[in-house]
């Protein structure tokens, strides 16, 4: 949501302003990566189909580079990040050990029985 439809600009801080247009670039870049994705997964032109995957790669350097500046403006994102990133246990799992993952039981929301 872009800064000036949540909030009136006047009343936040540089720094709400700045993660913001971090934010929706990092939006905006994402959405470039799926629609590079779709165009090369049905181009019938190899050499088109190149210059599409070498655009989306391009995408997820900007992508990356923005999560980048916000795990390093965002303390939780920091923290979620050297959790969950460059591991090789399951995300589940690692959601399990800290006892905030309920995922057992898929399709219920853990809450047992409400009768």
């Amino acid at each position: 949501m872009p800064i000036t439809q949540a909030e009136s600009t006047k009343s936040l801080s540089r720094e709400v302003k700045d993660r913001s247009r971090a934010y929706e670039s990092l939006i905006e870049e994402i959405e470039a990566i799926e629609w590079y994705d779709q165009r090369a997964d049905v181009c019938t032109n190899d050499e088109l189909k190149k210059v599409l995957v070498h655009n989306m790669n391009e995408e997820i350097e900007h992508a990356t580079m923005l999560f980048e500046w916000l795990r390093r403006n965002v303390d939780v994102l920091d923290e979620n990040m050297k959790k969950y990133l460059f591991t090789k246990k399951s995300i589940v799992e690692i959601e399990e050990e800290d006892g905030e993952c309920s995922c057992e039981g898929q399709g219920s929301l853990g809450l047992g029985d409400l009768k």
